[in-house]
């Protein structure tokens, strides 16, 4: 079966054709400034040269077709009509309190999810948007909406509930909703294959650490915890987005600087992490350069993300009462021996053993801990298309 995964954005559409059987990646590529002067399509067939080219796009139907008309094309396509187009896999973030699960995309189920922008407002749109483009340029091939909360639904109460009065909870839903759990779904399911063992017989913690991060508890192969809340602000200190702080922040800034709710919102989400600590870059890459050249602000930085990392892991640690296996992924935990080294140093208590050599790996699957550590450590580069992929087949089959 093959499978056409989507990734929608406000501006921007990235896919990947994959064939599940092998789960080879058939072709890739990304629609770039939909809607924005200098609109632009990359697009790379396997085993073939990457091709880019400049085409005005005003809207995600127009991607869409040039998608469709790329994957068709004699030269640089990869199959010869749509009917081999199995599937379409939409990545959402955020569903709502209805949708947490991967779910057919039919004609009710995208009325209900285009109730509940809320729960996503900087991406709900634009998943809305690529789900009605596909309809109009593919109408005859089934989709699946795959949920980035999907994974975390497992969470028990204890662990998904607030510490606020509980009308609001069964009124309006607020509650830890969790993102990227289609990476954590498929990296801990990676790592236990890795170690050749069962996820339902492991205590594993995964650590997707990007621009956006979040760390995951999976304990016999269900999500038990996971740092990001109602909205992806919440936990980790990130790229730009502040993670965890005192809720009275807020109205202390608003206060201060004469700002709304809005604009101090803004500034959490969009101002701070790495990137306001440092003053210079949200990317680790600037960061690391700067800090090798003196800037005590990058260093910072850096020092407090791997912090609050380990602090997390501590937490999760707890939380099992135990864990097997700690996997880092994403950009960050798949590139930056610097930060995997800094997290490490606060579980020596633990028994573990980096093996700094084996440590100084970029985006490439390997186990970085000693045979003698008490806890696997691993770089599992993550693959969230293949993880929507696997959703769409077990979704598609199961309404056969």
């Amino acid at each position: 079966m093959n499978v056409l995964v989507i990734n929608c954005g406000s501006s921007s559409l990235k896919y990947q054709l994959i064939d599940t059987e092998t789960e080879e990646v058939l072709a890739i590529g990304i629609c770039e400034r939909i809607g924005i002067e200098g609109s632009a399509i990359t697009h790379k067939p396997a085993g073939g040269e990457k091709v880019r080219e400049e085409v005005e796009m005003p809207n995600h139907t127009i991607a869409v077709q040039l998608v469709k008309d790329k994957l068709l094309d004699p030269t640089v396509g990869v199959i010869k009509s749509l009917n081999e187009i199995d599937g379409v896999g939409h990545r959402i973030v955020n569903g709502g309190p209805e949708l947490m699960e991967s779910v057919l995309l039919t004609s009710d189920v995208v009325e209900k999810f285009s109730k509940n922008i809320e729960w996503a407002p900087l991406h709900n749109p634009a998943h809305l948007a690529g789900i009605y483009s596909c309809e109009e340029v593919m109408p005859d091939t089934p989709m699946v909406g795959v949920f980035d909360t999907s994974f975390h639904r497992t969470m028990p109460k204890k662990a998904y509930l607030y510490g606020l009065p509980y009308k609001y909870y069964e009124e309006h839903s607020i509650r830890r909703y969790g993102a990227h759990g289609t990476s954590h779904d498929f990296v801990s399911s990676r790592i236990a294959k890795i170690l050749g063992k069962d996820r339902k017989d492991m205590k594993i913690i995964v650590c997707h650490l990007g621009n956006g991060a979040s760390i995951s508890a999976v304990k016999n192969g269900e999500c038990v915890d996971t740092s990001m809340g109602l909205t992806p602000l919440e936990g980790l200190v990130m790229g730009t987005r502040s993670g965890d702080l005192d809720p009275a922040i807020i109205q202390f800034i608003a206060e201060k600087e004469n700002k709304t709710l809005d604009e101090v919102i803004d500034i959490l989400n969009k101002e701070s992490g790495v990137y306001g600590i440092s003053g210079i870059s949200s990317d680790f890459r600037d960061l690391e350069d700067a800090m090798n050249k003196g800037n005590e602000r990058a260093k910072i930085a850096l020092e407090l993300f791997a912090y609050r990392v380990a602090k997390y892991i501590g937490a999760y640690t707890f939380a099992m009462n135990g864990v097997d296996a700690i996997a880092f992924s994403a950009g960050v935990g798949e590139n930056s021996p610097l930060t995997r080294r800094l997290v490490s140093e606060y579980m020596e208590f633990l028994g573990v053993e980096l093996d700094h050599e084996k440590n100084e790996v970029h985006g490439k699957e390997t186990i970085i801990s000693t045979p003698n550590s008490k806890i696997v450590m691993a770089v599992v580069p993550t693959n969230e298309e293949v993880a929507i992929a696997r959703d769409v087949v077990r979704i598609i089959e199961n309404c056969k």
